[in-house]
């Protein structure tokens, strides 16, 4: 069973540009760049990955959590702090 989140169709915009970005790496490694540009550029790339990223555990903090909290469901609850802790976990990684 598939489990339906919060809409994060307003972060394409920003998947797009970082997609953007990646492939303007590719070309810079193409063109045999100098490795500082090519990192500075990889650094942007990294950043954007990362506001994405800060945007959609946002919205799901705000939306699935919230919404287990105010089900009363102990369980879902539970499942959501259980996700949030796994994540975190992952992130230090």
């Amino acid at each position: 069973m598939e489990k339906k989140g919060a809409d994060h169709s307003d972060t394409l915009g920003y998947l797009k540009k970082a997609e953007g970005q990646i492939r303007g790496v590719q070309k810079m490694i193409g063109e045999k760049r100098y490795c500082v540009d090519v990192l500075m550029q990889l650094h942007s790339v990294v950043g954007a990955i990362l506001s994405i990223e800060d945007k959609i555990l946002k919205r799901h903090l705000e939306h699935c959590v919230t919404s287990a909290v105010r089900s009363r469901s102990k369980r879902d609850v539970e499942t959501k702090i259980a996700e949030i802790i796994q994540l975190i976990s992952q992130f230090r990684k």
